[in-house]
């Protein structure tokens, strides 16, 4: 069937790019569902900055490829072995699907399935094909979605059956902003009730650690931001002090503030610079946590006498540590309950047309989150 959807065909575009235009708006052709799948009507994706480092080129990706990963949907067809999913279902697609059975998915660590990394970096399904082509050429998947499409052919692995009363635009972020912030806080971290805790970037991933934090009963929590209207929204969701990171003497401000530092410190900017904030204004004893994905090549610098002699933690967090079909219907749960208010991160809802347009805004740090909606 055919289907239109954003696909890259280069990475390395100059901003704006709704001048460059590196997302183009293709016909493609989108094969059935294979053994295993499920195609999705799609009807709600989210701009995150893991698709923004593809196209700047930060985060080295196959070519072509259809960009989106954080999506919703109604299930359309599925395919053979899928019997736990129909037409009609509402899904959110998460961005790493676990094949269940490797070492890590055996230890409750779908984040770190083997094989659904193998096929992320490939740019394929779970099952190693790709199901979209264009001009007899084939088109990669990006992290196994491609979901700024009008349909998309997806593993059973990478959807989670979810509640239809939610708004498509609302549960979409659950796939990724969400799991990765909130899971950080409550997973990877497991911070104790009254922690010290404090957030370095304010997109929708730190924001939603953010709000995290609140619904954990942090104490206190920080945010830290280069962003002033970022930084007064945070206030006003839960952030109990701001700080402007663009100041010099920001680690040692907050330092003197907390009497030494956070207890835990969550890092979700992807910059090198954000990374060493957060570690600076980690306590003796206390755990960093970054969920930022940095380009490569790039190297973060500390003293490792610090991990010894002040028993501190550096972690990273993927996909917050979540297992994907026990975690999103119980922050799906906490969202009903407005114990966790997502809907308060959506900025805009935009057109497929208007996506590059789009990236230009998150790329300035404009909104919180953007999201494609689909008729």
């Amino acid at each position: 069937m055919k289907t239109r959807a954003a696909v890259l065909f280069g990475a390395g575009f100059e901003q704006p790019y709704a001048k460059s235009v590196p997302l183009k708006i293709e016909t493609l052709e989108l094969d059935a569902p294979g053994y295993a799948e499920v195609m999705v009507k799609i009807k709600a994706t989210g701009l995150c900055h893991s698709d923004l480092s593809v196209i700047d080129g930060t985060r080295p990706r196959p070519m072509p490829m259809a960009l989106g990963h954080e999506a919703a949907g109604l299930v359309v067809e599925a395919g053979e072995g899928v019997t736990d999913l129909k037409p009609g279902d509402h899904v959110v697609c998460t961005f790493v699907p676990s094949c269940g059975h490797c070492l890590p998915c055996q230890e409750g660590r779908p984040a770190l399935c083997e094989p659904g990394a193998y096929a992320n970096n490939q740019g394929t399904l779970l099952s190693g094909e790709r199901r979209l082509h264009h001009e007899d050429r084939e088109i990669q998947h990006h992290l196994g979605v491609s979901g700024f499409a009008d349909y998309a052919v997806v593993s059973r692995r990478s959807l989670v059956k979810v509640d239809p009363e939610i708004p498509f635009e609302m549960i979409a972020v659950f796939g990724c902003a969400v799991m990765t912030g909130v899971g950080a806080v409550v997973n990877t971290a497991r911070i104790p009730f009254g922690s010290t805790v404090a957030v370095v970037g304010l997109g929708g991933v730190g924001l939603s650690a953010l709000l995290g934090a609140v619904a954990a009963g942090a104490s206190r929590i920080i945010a830290v931001d280069i962003n002033p209207e970022k930084l007064d929204f945070a206030n006003r969701i839960g952030a109990t002090d701001i700080f402007d990171s663009r100041d010099p003497d920001v680690a040692a401000r907050i330092r003197s503030l907390t009497g030494g530092g956070v207890e835990y410190a969550f890092e979700t900017a992807g910059a090198i610079r954000a990374l060493e904030v957060a570690y600076a204004i980690t306590r003796r004893g206390g755990a960093t946590v970054t969920t930022g994905l940095p380009h490569p090549d790039h190297q973060f610098a500390f003293s490792p006498v610090t991990l010894t002699a002040e028993e501190r933690t550096i972690k990273g967090s993927y996909l917050g540590s979540c297992v994907p079909a026990r975690d999103i219907p119980r922050f799906i749960g906490l969202y009903k309950q407005g114990k966790l208010p997502v809907e308060r991160l959506l900025t805009d809802t935009l057109t497929l047309e208007e996506i590059n347009e789009g990236f230009d805004r998150l790329g300035r740090g404009d909104a919180s989150r953007l999201v494609v909606v689909f008729p």
